[in-house]
């Protein structure tokens, strides 16, 4: 699965990592409903850090489609409360 993070670049990240990715995802998504500033900052970081780790970075000079996009890591709690939908960032 191909993710982007928003100004830095796409990682191939295998399927296995998912279920980590989601539990990671709901916390970002938690931290939004309820307002909370330091949470979100806090997921978000754990999220894109495990996109980081488990994921092989995509050479910038391939084009691939990608089957995720994530908010760069600077992004504000309005602008991802925005882009959240039912099932939070990550779907599934």
């Amino acid at each position: 699965m191909i993710i982007r993070i928003l100004g830095e670049g796409q990682y191939d990240v295998p399927e296995s990592a998912l279920t980590e990715l989601n539990t990671l995802d709901a916390s970002v998504q938690t931290a939004v409903d309820a307002g909370d500033t330091t949470a979100f900052r806090a997921g978000l970081g754990d999220l894109l850090a495990a996109v980081r780790e488990r994921g092989t970075h995509v050479p910038d000079d391939v084009l691939t489609v990608s089957n995720l996009v994530l908010p760069a890591p600077d992004s504000e709690l309005a602008d991802v409360a925005a882009l959240l939908g039912d099932e939070g960032l990550i779907p599934g």
